[in-house]
């Protein structure tokens, strides 16, 4: 269930992630229905129509998040943003926003084209009295993004990117143009003169998801086409975990975490400069 908070009354959007398989005869014809009992203990949701069991998602301790960030932050003279990455819903989005955070994503890409303008509009407007920009998600980026899964690729049409930023008033738009989230089973093929079409109708930054594993080659043509922000994941986490694995294998005496976690983070921050280097962006920090 992709929501952090769910009572009784609540509607919501049934059979996602891993159980769309389980209930994909109730699919079909089912798509909301009514909270009739919360089991947070449990991890169970019995909505009006069926009863599940889903996976229970604690809420996010975004109030002490942010105050780490900013505490770090004040150390540097480079700016720091603290970003809100795939929002699943308007009240975490507040809620992220009300905790500190400098930017927000709202991903309503999992909705039909009016109820992802109808979320995206919702969050801006709020937004705006913050003063924080926001990100919006057009298309369906393929893989999955913590609990948010796409059932099928489908690219973002150049018009109605068009029609989504002007009605939206968002501050930036990620496309989908075949990449995926996660892990490449083979060779993606990315539709990169799609870049350049929908960069000729709107009028803000676009943005790139699940960009670990594509080639260099790739990246820097689709940064040059128009996207204004990659985003890398699944690689980062894999450096982390490399790094703590190669420390236990050559040093099996290690207990202390504190040593894992320097290991693993200086993995992490070369990753992150060669990315940087890679998509053009070093050095520009104003």
């Amino acid at each position: 269930m992709n929501k952090l908070h769910v009572k009784t009354g609540d509607t919501v959007v049934l059979l996602t992630g891993k159980f769309k398989d389980k209930y994909k005869d109730e699919k079909k014809t089912l798509k909301t229905g009514k909270v009739l009992e919360v089991s947070p203990k449990e991890g169970k949701v019995i909505v009006e129509g069926i009863n599940m069991v889903t996976k229970h998602v604690k809420p996010r301790r975004m109030g002490e998040q942010g105050g780490i960030v900013k505490a770090e932050a004040a150390k540097t003279k480079i700016p720091v943003c603290l970003h809100l990455d795939h929002g699943n819903s308007f009240e975490l989005a507040v809620q992220a926003m009300k905790a500190g955070y400098t930017s927000v994503m709202i991903d309503g890409s999992h909705e039909d084209f009016e109820n992802n303008i109808a979320v995206t509009k919702k969050v801006v407007d709020v937004a705006n009295a913050f003063g924080i920009p926001v990100e919006a998600e057009l298309g369906k980026v393929g893989g999955k993004e913590d609990d948010l899964e796409a059932d099928a690729d489908t690219n973002t049409d150049p018009q109605e990117a068009k029609e989504f930023v002007e009605r939206t008033g968002v501050s930036s738009l990620a496309v989908a143009i075949g990449t995926a989230h996660g892990f490449y089973v083979g060779t993606p093929v990315l539709d990169k003169p799609r870049v350049s079409a929908i960069k000729e109708v709107v009028d803000v930054p676009l943005v790139l998801h699940g960009a670990s594993g594509l080639s260099e080659e790739d990246v820097r043509e689709c940064v040059e086409r128009g996207m204004c922000k990659v985003n890398f994941a699944t690689e980062l986490r894999v450096a982390y975990t490399d790094a703590v694995k190669k420390l236990l294998e050559e040093k099996p005496e290690t207990f202390d975490p504190k040593k894992l976690g320097v290991v693993a983070m200086e993995a992490v921050k070369e990753q992150v400069i060669a990315r940087m280097k890679m998509c053009g962006c070093d050095g520009k920090a104003k």
